[in-house]
């Protein structure tokens, strides 16, 4: 018997003790580097991230996991986590927009809120990136959070990601010329006030939320005497954290985004091979998860990806969730294919689901409900896909 507890208590150090790697690396940020442009804002990212990586693995808020679970057996409690998520977010967005800009007067926007343009290469790249998580089995934020749990697809998801990144810099300019420039940005506060902009966000969620609800089925209750430190979080506990996350971090840092670092990390390995036209029109006045040359380790979003990773590990090796598995072939292929679609789609699109779904709709905009709609639609063609036997797809979803 206490061997048995020796080995138990074995995972429960680990991840304690990769928890305090991760905490006193963002205090070495705050002693060392605080006083530098920057430094704090590193630090706090850092424990964001880490944070948001337990969130993520503890409650399984994974975009197309939770979507597959409604599809094939009518469980809407994932998607409706993501509701209350969208919910929380939206409520604390609000009260903080005062403070960024106390009258939302027309062409105005509050700095930093990821509000992107509305155009047709938005529904384009929304469909892509949806169509990618179904192929990849998983959306850019839960690859990272799978990576912490020792999953072997995911790098080569994320490998697949910086690909797909560099293909849509290699046609931005074109896009962007043809369609993006003049496409509008549309903040609903400009248009209806923060109180109607709230209103109207809060009653869309709400008949949302209502929707999944009346097509929810209930799942038979499983007895389990499984120690609490390794069960699932109920998926709308894990949705109110990450919104309130997701408040806080707007406040603090700036909104939660994952792909704006692999983004910059594409952007300067095309740059330095010269695949890229000399000048990319506009990329740089957007909001959104923006990427850029990188010319310095540390970043705000890298230290929330490394921080995510990190948490996620933690909390996956506490709850027996750390299984590294040789993938097949196929599966590896998928990854790869999946990540490129996902890439493409996350570069076009100005984000992914966290960055132009998620922190989008928090901020009242249109184009985070554009891209709710046609993600929506492209994981669902790509659900289908995966059961059709001619496709190749068909492998079991983790």
């Amino acid at each position: 018997m206490a061997q048995y507890q020796a080995v138990q208590g074995r995972p429960r150090w680990a991840a304690v003790l990769t928890s305090v790697a991760v905490l006193s690396t963002a205090f070495f940020l705050h002693r060392h580097l605080g006083s530098l442009p920057g430094g704090a804002a590193l630090a706090l990212s850092l424990v964001f991230g880490l944070g948001f990586g337990v969130l993520l693995q503890r409650s399984r808020f994974c975009f197309y996991c939770v979507s597959r679970d409604f599809i094939e057996q009518r469980d809407a409690r994932g998607l409706l986590g993501i509701v209350a998520a969208l919910a929380v977010g939206t409520l604390g967005y609000h009260a903080v927009f005062g403070a960024f800009l106390p009258e939302p007067a027309p062409g105005r926007l509050p700095p930093g809120a990821h509000i992107g343009p509305v155009s047709i290469v938005l529904i384009g790249a929304s469909f892509t990136f949806g169509l990618g998580m179904a192929v990849a089995g998983s959306c850019v934020s839960a690859q990272l959070y799978r990576l912490g749990e020792g999953v072997v697809t995911a790098p080569l998801a994320l490998l697949g990601t910086l690909g797909g990144f560099i293909l849509g810099l290699r046609v931005w300019n074109t896009l962007y010329l043809d369609h993006i420039q003049e496409a509008p940005v549309v903040w609903l506060p400009n248009h209806l006030g923060y109180e109607g902009s709230l209103a109207v966000q809060l009653l869309g969620l709400g008949g949302l939320a209502a929707l999944l609800w009346w097509r929810h089925r209930s799942p038979a209750a499983a007895a389990s005497d499984t120690p609490w430190w390794r069960r699932r979080w109920a998926p709308h506990t894990g949705g109110i954290l990450i919104g309130a996350l997701a408040v806080i971090a707007f406040l603090r840092v700036s909104p939660l985004g994952v792909t704006s670092e692999l983004g910059s990390i594409a952007r300067t390995l095309a740059d330095q091979q010269q695949w890229l036209p000399s000048r990319l029109e506009g990329l740089d006045t957007f909001r959104g998860c923006a990427t850029a040359i990188k010319e310095t380790l540390w970043s705000n979003n890298g230290a929330l990806v490394v921080g995510l990773v990190l948490g996620s590990l933690a909390v996956a090796v506490l709850a027996g969730d750390f299984r590294p598995r040789w993938p097949s072939v196929r599966e590896a292929v998928r990854a790869v294919l999946g990540g490129v679609l996902m890439g493409l789609g996350s570069m076009l699109a100005l984000g992914c689901t966290v960055g132009t779904l998620l922190s989008g709709i928090m901020a009242a905009a249109a184009s985070g409900w554009v891209f709710l709609l046609w993600a929506g639609l492209g994981l669902w063609v790509g659900w289908w896909l995966r059961r059709q036997r001619w496709s190749g797809l068909a492998d079991p979803v983790a």
